[in-house]
């Protein structure tokens, strides 16, 4: 599975991935359950996370909170539910400015899901998340003095880009705002890691994966899906997300380091190099092996690599053998490049045929 990946067929790829990343049991028998399982315990959350404030979780209007009795904006008790949320634009400002801009290469992010939820594009009670961050934004605009007047001045950095995706109409869906809602609910169940930027890039293969799945059965459940998956794979390296655990064990230093070694195991001549140009892995793997390459590469490429590290028994061992593979495959313009010519090399990795990469990265293995 290593080297030839997994069959795309009948959507096998994303039913091999809900079984590698344990969110499947191994016995079959227990399938129906588990998902059942999960699956609800996915929408209790988007009830209970994805409201409006003065909104209850229930959403009917029996169960509306009075705002101007019980709670309030201006509220400083540490359970005011006004305060949760003022505390939660933050993190859904950068979650959303990250997820509009989510594999540009492809359109698929832009378009509409078949499966809306419907709880939040027509119910009452739960909000569209892009629609708080435009509303935020708004209100919290620079507002300047103008002789007798006031002028609303909105920052530029504030104002949408050209380039970022849009909002569809009532009533639907575009799959980033799918992917946005689930970074934002994994962001309020993990507050001591939060939300870092780059799991946008994470999570994103995985929903495209499973939203893609020619069976509509297991499409109709892809944001479910793609959030207990993403949970499970985060669990194994959420280290790598944590600046406090970067010199541990489990933390992103510790993979550098092992990195370097590799390649001097297999290339000391290579590694040599690298070191005498002070061109550290920290300049240029950090990113490969926190975001399991998937910037280096385009998404069917990122895919395929994937069903690869996946499969790894240990767990990303193979992940290190890969990026060796890519420094030996630039091998010639590494040893006879400069400093600024091998670092813009490594920063922005050429095209390559990825199944040579990876036939390289299990042969080194081997070794």
């Amino acid at each position: 599975m290593q080297v030839l990946g997994i069959p795309v067929e009948n959507g096998r790829r994303a039913l091999c991935w809900k079984l590698l990343l344990n969110y499947l049991p191994p016995s079959r028998l227990a399938w129906d359950e588990a998902l059942d399982g999960q699956r609800c315990a996915y929408r209790r959350f988007v009830r209970e996370m994805v409201v409006r404030p003065g909104g209850a979780a229930g959403g009917s209007a029996a169960a509306r909170v009075d705002v101007t009795e019980h709670d309030h904006p201006l509220s400083d008790q540490p359970n005011s539910q006004w305060q949760t949320f003022f505390k939660d634009n933050d993190v859904l400002g950068q979650i959303d400015k990250d997820v509009r801009r989510l594999c540009p290469d492809i359109s698929f992010f832009q378009q509409p899901t078949e499966f809306p939820c419907q709880e939040v594009v027509c119910g009452d009670y739960h909000e569209r998340l892009h629609e708080r961050v435009q509303r935020v934004y708004l209100d919290s605009a620079s507002v300047c003095r103008v002789g007798l007047g006031m002028q609303t001045k909105v920052d530029a950095k504030r104002r949408q880009q050209e380039h970022d995706y849009v909002a569809l109409p009532g009533g639907q869906e575009a799959h980033w705002e799918v992917v946005e809602r689930i970074l934002f609910i994994y962001a309020k169940l993990n507050p001591g890691q939060s939300y870092v930027q780059g799991m946008n890039e994470i999570v994103g293969p995985i929903y495209y994966t499973f939203a893609s799945n020619p069976d509509a059965r297991w499409r109709e459940h892809a944001e479910a899906d793609t959030f207990g998956v993403f949970t499970n794979l985060m669990s194994e390296i959420r280290d790598f997300f944590i600046k406090t655990l970067d010199d541990s064990h489990s933390g992103i230093n510790f993979r550098l380091r092992l990195l370097m070694e590799r390649l001097h195991h297999h290339d000391p001549h290579l590694a040599v190099r690298l070191k005498v140009q002070q061109l550290y892995p920290q300049y240029f793997a950090f990113r490969w092996m926190t975001l399991l390459l998937s910037q280096e590469f385009t998404l069917p490429d990122v895919i395929r690599i994937w069903d690869s590290l996946f499969a790894d028994e240990k767990r990303f061992d193979f992940l290190t053998e890969v990026c060796c593979a890519m420094m030996i495959q630039v091998r010639e313009q590494l040893m006879s490049g400069d400093f600024a010519h091998n670092m813009k090399l490594l920063q922005n990795y050429p095209p390559l045929e990825i199944r040579t990469v990876l036939a390289k990265a299990e042969w080194l293995l081997s070794r």
